[in-house]
């Protein structure tokens, strides 16, 4: 079976304004609130008065969020009768009354923003998962490696059983060796396949799996040539990689790459060597100078034909994977576009970052494009809940913040008692979350179920849905 990390649901099948809104006036009047600490005033506590602290320790807190209001439905189990029982999640002995789990984000520093939203999309699963006996305890990491292992160590000497975060490779690197002395397991969120392993679990989007899911879907289609422009850094570079293997393993074969800046809005010379456009802007040049000494009716209008046309001839690739997001992917293919390099005959292919460019759909070089990515309808949800809670749209990276912190609390309600466990948390049936169904590997890597959706004029069609249970998992 897999768990399904459940959000509160009220009579509407939501969590309404009025619901949330009742709850945390409930809780305001008839609750004791969360204490603020700080990392310091943490080291400092006793064990007796950091369960005295409540069920959370903000650093800077957008809402108040209160003790438990309403107990969650608990998880709904989907049995699984092909898996053998000793790979089923399994309670580890652990009876204590209060489960502390800790939570290291930059909450200072440049990240510091997305460190604040990423604390806000915990407490929403806080509040919409949590029991009375659990307690979330953030602490700041600066951003830094040095900061991160300062919070891990601030964090094991509160006493926590599990540690969620950090978010940078490097954060990682430096907080795992002092977890894992104590034996404390970690759920990062980077999607560094390099920090995985032992005590760590990556919860972060891992570019291999987005990559077979939409290589996968244009080669089952005859998109058999592929080409790939990527920035120029270690991000680009494991996406090139994979996308090597993946066509390797589909009968595709990558034909033309090439890398740009980090940050660039002219891409016109890697357009340019990719698309052999030198030789395609010399046959068009050729073909005008011909028609131009014919006087004839048909090679006039074939003349006219050939005016907003730079190039002639065909591309050599069938498809193009274009793994970045933001502004530059926009002005990416809008010169892709100009340089005659456009869909259909060339279909755009990307990655889970896409839902991050704003507007993508008002994008005409992007319409018709292919993209990797999660479930989109708990993703909806989510944003919706969070809007509600915290005035704002949350980053895209909250949503793992809110996933991990909803698995530890419905872990934490295991019959036995609270069991993050390394068998535990590599259940093979995998959890079905915000971000859609994933599973945590036994090399640390957080196994993810895509989608492939088509950019509209109005939104997103889905090609081909993620699976529902890992039972029916491409692999």
């Amino acid at each position: 079976m897999f768990l399904r990390l459940a959000r509160f649901v009220c009579p509407k099948g939501r969590l309404c304004g009025k619901c949330l809104t009742a709850g945390l006036l409930f809780a305001l009047f008839s609750t004791t609130l969360v204490q603020i600490k700080t990392n310091s005033a943490l080291a400092a506590d006793t064990v007796a008065q950091d369960l005295a602290a409540g069920r959370t320790a903000q650093y800077t807190p957008a809402v108040p969020v209160p003790r438990e209001v309403t107990m969650p439905p608990a998880p709904r189990a989907i049995p699984e009768p092909s898996l053998s029982p000793e790979i089923l999640l399994s309670p580890h002995v652990n009876r204590s009354d209060n489960t502390k789990i800790g939570l290291l984000l930059p909450l200072t520093g440049p990240q510091a923003v997305l460190g604040q939203g990423m604390l806000e999309g915990a407490q929403l699963a806080l509040f919409e998962m949590a029991t009375e006996q659990f307690t979330l305890y953030p602490f700041d990491t600066n951003g830094t490696p040095g900061g991160a292992r300062a919070a891990a160590d601030a964090a094991i000497r509160s006493g926590v059983s599990l540690i969620l975060g950090p978010l940078l490779a490097s954060s990682v690197r430096a907080a795992a060796p002092v977890a894992g002395r104590v034996g404390v397991n970690m759920i990062a969120f980077s999607n560094s396949r390099e920090v995985a392993g032992d005590n760590v679990f990556i919860m972060g989007f891992v570019p291999r799996q987005q990559v077979i899911a939409v290589v996968d879907y244009a080669a089952r289609r005859g998109m058999r040539r592929l080409a790939l422009l990527a920035p120029d850094n270690s991000y680009g570079r494991a996406v090139f990689q994979s996308l090597q293997n993946v066509a390797a393993s589909r009968g595709a074969k990558v034909v033309k790459f090439s890398f740009y800046k980090p940050g660039a809005t002219d891409f016109s010379n890697e357009i340019k060597a990719i698309s052999n456009y030198g030789k395609r802007r010399a046959a068009l040049l050729k073909q005008r100078a011909l028609l131009e000494n014919r006087e004839d009716e048909v090679s006039q209008q074939a003349l006219k034909r050939l005016e907003n046309l730079d190039t002639i001839g065909e591309v050599d690739f069938d498809a193009i994977l274009l793994p970045d997001t933001g502004s530059s992917m926009s002005v990416l293919a809008a010169q892709l576009a100009f340089f005659d390099v456009d869909q259909p005959a060339v279909r755009f292919l990307g990655l889970r970052n896409w839902d991050q460019i704003p507007n993508i759909e008002r994008e005409p070089a992007l319409r018709r494009a292919w993209f990797a990515a999660p479930s989109m309808r708990e993703r909806r949800l989510f944003v919706d809940r969070f809007s509600l809670a915290f005035g704002k749209p949350p980053p895209r990276l909250a949503s793992l913040a809110y996933d991990a912190t909803a698995l530890a609390a419905v872990l934490a309600r295991s019959p036995g008692g609270a069991d993050f466990s390394w068998r535990t948390l590599t259940n093979a049936n995998g959890f079905d979350g915000v971000d859609g169904l994933f599973r945590l590997r036994e090399d640390g890597v957080a196994e993810r179920a895509f989608a492939v959706l088509e950019v509209r004029e109005k939104g997103f069609r889905t090609l081909n849905p993620s699976a529902r249970t890992f039972e029916e998992f491409r692999r």
